[in-house]
């Protein structure tokens, strides 16, 4: 096989459709766009969500509830998980730093530790926020919390 025998599989290439060439070709005169209204003009784009007159979907479905613009989106670790993940990294220090390094959060995220699950082992936390259960829990453990703005 050399380059001048190269030749494209059977079927895979077609002709161009030559539009607007004389009504001899079949294809003249209209352009196979039909008649009149905006789609058989140049330049015509449709506009997005437009149903042909139709109502829309985004106008048919109800609308629920908002989204609160205030809303504070936290990282969250539960005891049980920390237990795991100290076994796992061995962590001197429970921080956001030490997350982000280990790859666990994104360089933006809040952390907030909960209390679900049990923990024996002692531990600094510097997070932003913190739950009562998890707070004492912490502490009876011998830890030590500290709220990072």
């Amino acid at each position: 096989m050399k380059l001048h025998n190269l030749k494209p599989a059977e079927g895979s290439v077609h002709k161009v459709k030559r539009l607007g060439r004389g009504e001899a070709s079949g294809k003249g005169g209209t352009s196979t766009k039909g008649n009149k209204g905006g789609q058989s003009r140049a330049g015509y784009k449709s506009k997005m969500a437009h149903e042909g007159g139709q109502m829309p979907i985004q106008r048919r479905v109800p609308k629920r509830g908002f989204k609160n613009i205030n809303r504070v989106e936290y990282a969250v670790f539960n005891l049980g998980q920390i237990e795991k993940l100290n076994e796992k990294y061995g962590f001197e220090t429970f921080s956001v730093e030490n997350l982000y390094i280990n790859g666990l959060i994104s360089k933006t995220d809040k952390v907030k530790v909960l209390g679900t699950g049990e923990l024996t082992i002692k531990l600094a936390f510097q997070v932003n926020a913190i739950s009562a259960k998890a707070k004492t829990a912490i502490e009876a453990a011998g830890g030590t919390v500290e709220i990072v703005k």
